[in-house]
């Protein structure tokens, strides 16, 4: 087995997972990416190297959760750094937002998230072993977007699963924490850049007048992960460039 903290990062075939990969194997942890995107997944790791393993995984489906992590176990160990980031959006119009679109999202990124979560703590329970998970939140779990209704949901309870998990785990020191990016340039981003209109009004919602990079993020998350953020439990970080902050637009 390792000796190395093993760290899963879920949807981790690009974007913000494959930034936060990044930041932790720099670390030092022994990588291991997760995404529904088994070809897209297996690219990323290879592209970080040094032994990182990748492994498909619909992170709805308990079957497959465990069976990632029995397999994670089996080959290298227990997973102490956790970053539950796969996530959906499924935009469209409210009213006609499909029961089973709605329930997609929820599943994938509120279910899916405590489903990853309950499993990599049993593992640190048994083992007792303390550790850190970080989930995926949103400035959307403040404010909201009228386009995508169960997105702005699963982040509101992501936070909240965050701070009951953060309560129900402290006594076996693993900690648990959010970050919550506002706009961050990755491929959920692409309609956005494509439209000068549609940048201008981002822009003209964020004080630092410009778009987060995904490490931006990834560096948050791997704070959170590092002894440095040892008091730190049950929070939610935005790095959103002091989007809800603003009382109007200018």
């Amino acid at each position: 087995m390792s000796e190395q903290p093993i760290a899963l990062i879920t949807g981790a075939a690009q974007g913000i997972g494959l930034a936060c990969a990044k930041a932790l194997g720099e670390m030092g942890a022994q990588l291991v990416l997760s995404d529904i995107n088994e070809a897209g997944v297996q690219a990323a790791a290879e592209s970080l190297g040094n032994g990182a393993l990748a492994i498909a995984c619909d992170v709805s489906d308990a079957d497959q959760v465990n069976h990632l992590f029995d397999q994670i176990e089996n080959k290298l160990g227990v997973v102490t750094m956790l970053v539950n980031n796969a996530g959906i959006g499924k935009p469209n119009d409210f009213l006609e937002t499909s029961v089973e679109d709605f329930q997609r999202v929820l599943a994938v990124n509120l279910t899916g998230t405590f489903i990853v979560l309950q499993r990599a703590a049993k593992s640190m329970v048994r083992e007792k072993l303390s550790g850190s998970i970080v989930n995926m939140s949103s400035i959307n779990a403040q404010v909201a977007i009228p386009t995508i209704p169960a997105y702005c949901a699963s982040k509101g309870g992501v936070n909240q699963l965050t701070k009951s998990s953060s309560l129900a785990l402290a006594t076996h020191g693993i900690r648990v924490n959010a970050v919550g990016p506002g706009s961050i340039d990755t491929e959920m981003m692409a309609a956005v850049n494509a439209s000068a209109e549609a940048m201008q009004t981002v822009l003209s919602r964020t004080p630092l007048k410009r778009v987060g990079e995904p490490d931006e993020i990834a560096n948050v998350v791997a704070f959170l992960c590092s002894d440095k953020a040892s008091y730190i439990t049950g929070e939610t970080i935005y790095v959103d460039g002091g989007r809800l902050g603003m009382n109007y637009t200018c």
